[in-house]
């Protein structure tokens, strides 16, 4: 018995082309060639068993690949690059390495008109945002989606210079621990605490 249709990929011009140029390069990693040949073949026509079968890996693999790539399909190429789409997502319960003092520092960039860092964009995108962080030294290495994560969660989504800058001071003292919290005056919230002095000072 025959199983379910596999998803349908469509790559726009843009997405193929990317693809291939990645296959093409020598320094990029075999696991990732591998996983950006699924998505080609299966862009062809391809069914799993078939990609299976010609890469040599195994039809879960083949599925499960298949299946991301539909899940990224929607975001630009300029938000979310080739490689980025072809690396393994984050393990859920895995310590994040990126300090308090670095996620401030993220935060406050944010903030500011991509025009104060030479970027000739009226709006930082997730890829913006990721380029700029490394170039500044603030952390060696994040993904567009690991930087927009930081902007948007635990708080709202991201929102202009004083909403972000509350939503830092709730992120610094919830990464501070028991022993920052100790110093705040009983009743007191975290959040409110931190922001007020610059709120009406």
């Amino acid at each position: 018995m025959r199983g379910p249709k596999p998803l349908t990929v469509e790559l726009t011009d843009e997405q193929r082309q990317a693809l291939q140029s990645f296959v093409r390069r020598h320094s990029a990693p075999q696991q990732l060639v591998l996983r950006a040949q699924i998505v080609l073949h299966a862009a062809d026509g391809q069914s799993n068993t078939a990609i299976a079968a010609e890469l040599q890996l195994t039809l879960d693999m083949v599925r499960a690949w298949r299946q991301r790539w539909m899940l990224l399909q929607p975001i630009p190429l300029a938000e979310l690059g080739i490689e980025d789409r072809l690396r393994d997502a984050p393990r859920a319960g895995k310590p994040s390495m990126i300090t308090a003092e670095q996620i401030g520092a993220i935060v406050a960039m944010a903030c500011e008109a991509p025009g104060q860092a030479g970027r000739p964009i009226t709006h930082w995108t997730q890829r913006e945002i990721a380029d700029e962080v490394i170039k500044r030294g603030i952390v060696e290495r994040i993904s567009p989606r690991h930087a927009a994560r930081i902007l948007k969660n635990p708080g709202p989504q991201t929102a202009p210079g004083p909403a972000l800058a509350e939503f830092q001071g709730r992120r610094t003292v919830r990464d501070a621990g028991p022993r920052r919290l100790r110093g705040l005056p009983p009743g007191a919230a975290p959040g409110r605490a931190v922001g007020a002095g610059r709120q009406h000072g």
